[in-house]
């Protein structure tokens, strides 16, 4: 019998319970909007996960964890492109980490992509019977009830920061005088210098290369010892409505879409992330993605060279004016005047495609302008 469904009908305790007891092979598989995650099992017990969120792409994990900081990713980036090896074989021939190291990362990260999943409020998720993992899985054995305890623990907590933390788009300030009580880490140092500049909690997340789960509790932490304040949470951005001119059945949005393909990858693009939003499921909508994307990249490349360096043109005071919103906001912040497109790419916790829409509307805004890298 097929398992398939949504996560309001079946948690992922219920399912990795269900697929330990009947001591499944296979793979499951959850999709919510344009995040694909899979966690394969061998008899029941669980042997490794996969994503394709750039969130969780190995990079951003060794940036989290300390292992990288951000000038090494780039240049371990650079490296892969000009020789086409895997980013944690690169790693290591560059002296940044050993073999062991990396894998043990690798192993971390696995655990990671699952346990983001339990605090994932909606997504449609399949059982695939015996379908072979990728040839490059890193594998791990780890009992399923292992993963449901730790699972629940971040449900619960993160219910209890939210208490505090109301959203993603919360903004902090500290109290005056509070931070010269702390022991402070680096880590926690670099925190509170995006709440002095009014970061929202997204924001936070994105410079950290960390996850919401995890900031929420450093910041839970520093309002309740009363070493910040929550002072706002900006408005959430308007939804994308299809405009009336368009269909609203899917599968004509769809066939909308392709037809914008060639001409208009980014119109494309619009017309697919709205149908995921409602359709997380969608399969067409998911291998359309795949097309628009890799149109978009290639039209966006012929335009832009990947090896153009960006430049800010606006003043300070000006940028602290503009409404960027998180991602944007990352995004600008990595344009130096050194790095070219390819290099601040590498560093995103974004999918290509979406940081060269960004990248092209801070150019079509006239905020940045760019120069050829220097040779």
């Amino acid at each position: 019998m097929a398992i398939h469904g949504t996560l309001t009908t079946m948690s992922v305790s219920d399912l990795l319970q269900f697929l330990a007891a009947g001591r499944k092979t296979g793979t499951l598989k959850f999709s919510r909007g344009q995040v694909i995650k899979e966690i394969y099992f061998q008899n029941g017990i669980v042997i490794g996960a996969n994503t394709n969120d750039p969130k969780e792409y190995l990079g951003q994990v060794l940036i989290h964890y300390g292992k990288l900081d951000e000038l090494q990713l780039q240049s371990a980036m650079e490296e892969q492109r000009r020789s086409h090896g895997k980013l944690g074989e690169v790693v290591v021939s560059k002296g940044f980490m050993t073999t062991d190291a990396v894998l043990e990362v690798l192993r971390i990260r696995a655990l990671d992509i699952i346990y983001d999943l339990f605090v994932w409020e909606d997504a449609h998720f399949q059982f695939f019977d015996f379908q072979p993992t990728p040839q490059d899985l890193i594998k791990i054995e780890v009992e399923p009830t292992t993963i449901i305890m730790e699972g629940i623990y971040r449900v619960d907590e993160l219910s209890r920061y939210r208490t505090v933390i109301p959203s993603d788009r919360a903004v902090l300030e500290l109290n005056p005088g509070r931070t010269a009580l702390l022991n402070v880490s680096k880590e926690l140092q670099q925190i509170l210098r995006f709440i002095e500049k009014r970061m929202t909690v997204a924001e936070i997340c994105y410079n950290m290369h960390d996850t919401s789960f995890n900031i929420y509790a450093k910041l839970f932490d520093l309002v309740s010892n009363g070493v910040a304040r929550i002072v706002e949470e900006l408005p959430s951005e308007p939804e994308f409505s299809t405009p009336p001119e368009l269909p609203e059945d899917p599968d004509e949005l769809i066939w909308v879409a392709r037809r914008e393909l060639k001409d208009n990858p980014d119109r494309a693009l619009s017309l697919i992330h709205h149908i995921l939003a409602r359709e997380p499921k969608n399969e067409k909508a998911h291998a359309l993605l795949k097309e628009a994307e890799a149109e978009f990249v290639k039209n966006a490349y012929a335009k832009v060279s990947p090896q153009a360096v960006p430049q800010v043109l606006v003043s300070a005071e000006a940028l602290t004016n503009l409404q960027l919103g998180p991602q944007e906001a990352f995004v600008l912040s990595r344009i130096n005047g050194e790095w070219d497109i390819q290099s601040i790419l590498s560093i995103c916790p974004f999918r290509e495609a979406d940081s060269l829409r960004m990248i092209i509307a801070l150019l079509d805004g006239q905020i940045i302008g760019l120069a050829d890298h220097a040779s």
